[in-house]
């Protein structure tokens, strides 16, 4: 062992007269590792709830929308099987976008009414995967132009919330009204039909749940009196992250007067907002360690202060400018990287308790989830490790360097 790094050891462990060196010592580790801790976890919540959100967004919607200038698409199924056709694409199906109200004895809700391809809607969209109590089968009984007794009525999917609040269940009956109804001599008459429950769903995003109702395809063009035509076709592909890649192939494979938007186009305000506050919270939360590596140079300037007398010793003996700083600065780097590990030790058992038994509960009306969502990144637990360190380095260099010109002459004069 070089003498630089014995001596650096020792002068962490002060005698029974230096007790206060000790202390702040010890409060320079807790610092440092309080700050990581705090980093890890909250930068992990961050990006839970930044993939949460992504995962149960991209649940709902598909990766990319393609649609005509204009209303309504007309060759929707035509453009369907231009886009599957396109390397990277996993499936293409078309849909239709309209606002109704459901209306039962309980009372009346708003809904956006989503018209799906019921053998297609599983390859663009996790809607099969999030049905808690029935099921899409009801789907494929149609709404017809006309009433006829024999025939089933038409089947509709609705959120969780929706269900609770209008205390409906899966066999249940509701009257869809469209508020752009038909024009009469007296003015325009709501368009009204009755549809059966036929399923619920659950994403776990209170937005969705609350506001949303699916139903065929079919059913939404004579319910709506849209003919034969969609709001567009809904795009699943491979990477999403290579959405805006795919967005010009599909454009170049298709032509016409179309035009595709990709999943990070219509939700750029609420992810930009995210990777915002996630800088910020990061910022923010490195200042604690900013604080804890003026612990450890206030720490380092006492203990040289403490040391006159042993580096005048050292520097008579032979010691150079270097090695004394050496030691210093080993001092200092030991104090950074015991805070560092125990803190991210700690901020990993944190998260993962957290993530475990999700202890700590939010009103999914507000943020619409339920608990803290949780993802460890291991790239970004390196890089706040080595974000600390460097930080812990640096911290040692002005009291190691202060040390390293001290003049033995001066210090032992008065010995």
């Amino acid at each position: 062992m070089s003498y630089e790094l014995f001596i650096g050891l020792r002068y962490l462990k002060a005698k029974r007269k230096q007790t206060f060196i000790s202390i702040i010592t010890f409060i320079s580790i807790l610092g440092a590792m309080v700050g990581v801790t705090a980093l890890i976890v909250v930068l992990s919540v961050m990006t839970g709830f930044e993939d949460d959100l992504r995962e149960k967004i991209l649940g709902v919607n598909a990766h990319l929308v393609v649609m005509e200038l204009g209303r309504g698409m007309k060759d929707y199924k035509g453009v369907a099987e231009k886009v599957k056709k396109v390397e990277g694409v996993i499936g293409a199906s078309p849909f239709i976008y309209n606002q109704a109200m459901l209306s039962t004895e309980s009372g009346v809700v708003g809904v956006v009414i989503r018209g799906l391809d019921v053998d297609g809607v599983g390859e663009v969209t996790a809607l099969p995967k999030r049905i808690k109590s029935g099921g899409l089968e009801g789907l494929k009984n149609s709404l017809q132009d006309k009433y006829i007794e024999d025939l089933p009525l038409p089947g509709i999917v609705v959120g969780k919330e929706i269900a609770k609040n209008l205390g409906i269940a899966p066999g249940d009956e509701v009257n869809v009204i469209s508020p752009s109804g038909t024009m009469t001599p007296s003015g325009p008459v709501p368009r009204i039909a009755r549809f059966k429950i036929s399923g619920i769903f659950e994403f776990g995003m209170y937005e969705y749940d609350s506001s949303m109702a699916f139903i065929s395809i079919e059913s939404a063009n004579r319910f709506f009196r849209m003919g034969d035509t969609a709001t567009g076709v809904e795009v699943k592909i491979k990477d999403i992250y290579q959405a805006e890649k795919m967005a010009k192939s599909i454009q170049k494979a298709i032509g016409g007067f179309y035009y595709v938007r990709t999943w990070m186009d219509m939700n750029k305000n609420l992810f930009s907002a995210l990777k915002l506050e996630q800088a910020a919270m990061f910022i923010i939360l490195l200042l604690i360690v900013i604080v804890a590596a003026l612990n450890i140079i206030s720490t380092l300037i006492m203990v040289v202060m403490e040391k006159g007398k042993d580096i005048a010793i050292l520097k008579s003996m032979g010691a150079t400018a270097g090695g004394i700083m050496r030691i210093f600065m080993i001092e200092g780097l030991v104090i950074g990287v015991i805070g560092t590990t125990i803190g991210i030790f700690g901020g990993v058992f944190l998260s993962a308790m957290l993530k475990k038994y999700q202890f700590i509960k939010l009103p999914g009306d507000v943020y619409t989830i339920a608990t803290l969502p949780v993802k460890m990144d291991p790239f970004l637990i390196t890089m706040i490790a080595v974000a600390s360190l460097c930080i812990s380095f640096l911290a040692t260099l002005y009291p190691a360097w202060q040390a390293s010109k001290m003049d033995p002459v001066e210090a032992l004069r008065y010995e």
